[in-house]
């Protein structure tokens, strides 16, 4: 499902790209991505498992204007390989199978290349969004007292250096879901589609204002938003279908990282706030599902065999 994704974005990405630079990571990405589609294909027909459908040329229009900017591409692709890096790692251990190991195995090391190669173009176009430099400590220190983990009563105490990574990074991936729900809310074609994309880039807006009031109180550098990099096209590129794929996959991709960042977050009130932000994007996710469901476009992905219904039948 992702990867027939990502080649039907990647195919609209290349038929706009200028930058001759950006241009054969954009290719490198997409022939990624085919080949990942045609590996999966095989093993599924081994198995004479059903082929899940996807996304197709039907999907995007790549005669549809300039939506976002080059650098919009670059970003969307260094997100896209940070991503894929959590997921095969994620998806390495719960795998004993010696061939889907292999598989994995082999597309963990792709997009760590795949990460090499975008964050070395954001370097050298002097677009990468370096993180805060905290001091290094002069010595081993222990912690004294349960004040460590205050955070809403008392005395805070300053920021860990990972509690710092974890908002930086949700900024970065918000900012870039503010960018690409904003492009959406031009193009989509329902009414329905549309307000929900609205929704989400208010949501995301805020979850940035959120992260960056805690980094601002600390005297430390807040990232930037990419809402500029979007052009003022209403013709979409892309289906409804796709959009709405798109954006609940990263709902949940999000509401995993929130997950993580509670679980290296000591302070309480950070936890509090990604628990509760972490809410209002499940609830976000459910009205995104039920829209999927109502204009089918929602498939079903494989379950264990419901055994009441089975004895339903038989009786």
């Amino acid at each position: 499902m992702n990867d027939s994704l990502a080649v039907c974005v990647l195919k609209y990405f290349l038929e706009k790209v200028e930058d001759k630079e950006i241009r054969p990571i954009l290719e490198q990405t997409f022939e990624l991505s085919e080949s990942h589609l045609e590996k999966l294909t095989s093993i599924f027909t081994v198995e004479n498992f059903p082929i899940p459908q996807g996304f197709t040329d039907e999907d995007i229009n790549i005669n549809a204007p300039r939506l976002y900017s080059d650098t919009y591409f670059l970003k969307y692709v260094y997100q896209m390989s940070q991503l894929g890096l959590n997921a095969y790692s994620i998806a390495l251990p719960t795998v004993t199978r010696a061939d889907i190991l292999a598989y994995f195995s082999e597309c963990l090391t792709e997009f760590i290349e795949l990460h090499k190669m975008t964050t070395n173009l954001l370097l050298s176009k002097g677009l990468y969004i370096r993180p805060p430099y905290i001091p290094t400590p002069k010595e081993v220190d222990f912690v004294k007292s349960i004040s460590f983990l205050a955070g809403w009563l008392g005395e805070r105490r300053p920021l860990l250096a990972l509690e710092i990574s974890n908002l930086f990074n949700n900024i970065q991936r918000n900012a870039l879901g503010v960018a690409t729900l904003l492009g959406f809310s031009q193009v989509a074609n329902s009414k329905e589609v549309r307000q929900y994309m609205v929704h989400g880039k208010e949501i995301a807006s805020k979850h940035v204002e959120i992260f960056g009031s805690i980094l601002r109180e600390e005297d430390l550098p807040v990232p930037m938003t990419w809402d500029s990099e979007v052009t003022d096209s209403t013709v979409s590129p892309f289906s409804d279908k796709l959009m709405m794929f798109q954006t609940t996959a990263l709902n949940g991709i999000g509401m995993g990282y929130y997950g993580a960042s509670i679980a290296t977050s000591p302070r309480h009130d950070l936890a509090t706030h990604y628990a509760r932000l972490s809410f209002e994007i499940g609830k976000y996710s459910e009205e995104g599902t039920k829209i999927m469901f109502e204009n089918g476009w929602f498939e079903q992905p494989p379950q264990a065999i419901d055994r009441d219904e089975l004895a339903k039948r038989k009786s």
